[in-house]
């Protein structure tokens, strides 16, 4: 197993950073990753860089140190801590780091993730990249501080423990990271079921504009790039969106998709377990798990929704 604090011993500068668009698990495993190598390297330059993340993670210490302006001509760091991410364009616009970088280290848990930089540590087995993250610290050097963000990454990633990915060994993972005496279910409450009024009015519109085809083994939705203006929303008003389309009776597969340029969707997949929605999305060059996955696609909504339509029947046929 890859032994992090060995690696990182002789780095002065570390950046840490995740994927596009940064969802509960890439939050909480780079926040979780930067505090315990904070506390275990105070001498250390060490840096968080993603998205910005969504106002519901301010619960997370620290969350205010994240760098989110990215620019060319910066020295090189010694290494880059990669988290969550299948491939290195995933990292968008912190990429310049990554291809810079002394030494680069990646972390992940998404099937798709085939395998890069210089050290990783890949388990398509895990729930979440935190688990991941909890299996190589040196637990004695946890605290509540740290235990939190990594609990959050998990707890989002495995839908309150409800998906298929969880395991023994991650349920394990989260009794050990509760114990640090945090609120846990208010955690729950605040960042995974809460919700905006906006993000109220984006699910409601998203589910009365739904249509299902295949005898109603797929709903589909989109929010198109005028409504997202009228509404003044922008992706983190789309959070839970795809999961509620899933929750349909007689749903496999749910498909949502916001319009992130003219013709250009960002698409997110979910499944009862059927399909294998990580394969579609491969397809596409996106990535993500067999559950829940994603891709981007250039098409009008229908366009993209017949593309998609054959993945599934093909799975679905051959069950």
């Amino acid at each position: 197993m890859l032994d992090l604090l060995k690696e990182l011993k002789d780095c002065d500068t570390v950046a840490i950073s995740g994927h596009v668009r940064p969802d509960g698990d890439c939050i909480g495993s780079v926040m979780g990753t930067y505090l315990y190598l904070r506390k275990v390297f105070p001498e250390k330059t060490i840096i968080p860089m993603i998205e910005k993340p969504a106002p519901e993670f301010s619960v997370i210490s620290g969350i205010d140190d994240i760098v989110t302006d990215f620019q060319p001509g910066v020295p090189r760091f010694d290494a880059f801590i990669g988290l969550d991410s299948s491939s290195p364009d995933r990292y968008g616009d912190a990429g310049i780091y990554f291809e810079t970088a002394k030494k680069t280290i990646v972390i992940d848990h998404h099937i798709s993730n085939e395998g890069f930089g210089d050290l990783r540590y890949i388990d398509g087995e895990a729930s979440s990249t935190c688990e991941l993250i909890c299996d190589l610290m040196d637990r004695s050097l946890a605290d509540k501080e740290i235990a939190m963000p990594l609990y959050i990454g998990i707890i989002h990633d495995t839908g309150v423990l409800q998906y298929s990915n969880v395991s023994p060994k991650t349920l394990n993972t989260v009794a050990w990271l509760i114990g640090y005496g945090f609120d846990f279910s208010k955690i729950i409450e605040e960042t995974f079921y809460e919700r905006t009024r906006l993000q109220n009015e984006m699910l409601g519109r998203a589910l009365i504009e739904s249509i299902t085809f295949m005898d109603g083994k797929c709903i589909a939705s989109k929010i198109d790039k005028k409504t997202m203006e009228f509404y003044g929303a922008d992706s983190h008003a789309f959070e839970g969106i795809v999961n509620q389309l899933r929750f349909t009776k007689g749903v496999e597969v749910a498909i949502f998709m916001y319009e992130v340029e003219s013709m250009e969707y960002k698409v997110s997949l979910r499944s009862r377990g059927l399909v294998d929605v990580a394969k579609i999305a491969k397809f596409y060059d996106g990535g993500g798990h067999a559950r829940a996955a994603g891709f981007t696609m250039k098409g009008t909504f229908y366009d993209i929704v017949n593309n998609i339509s054959d993945s599934i029947a093909i799975q679905l046929d051959e069950e």
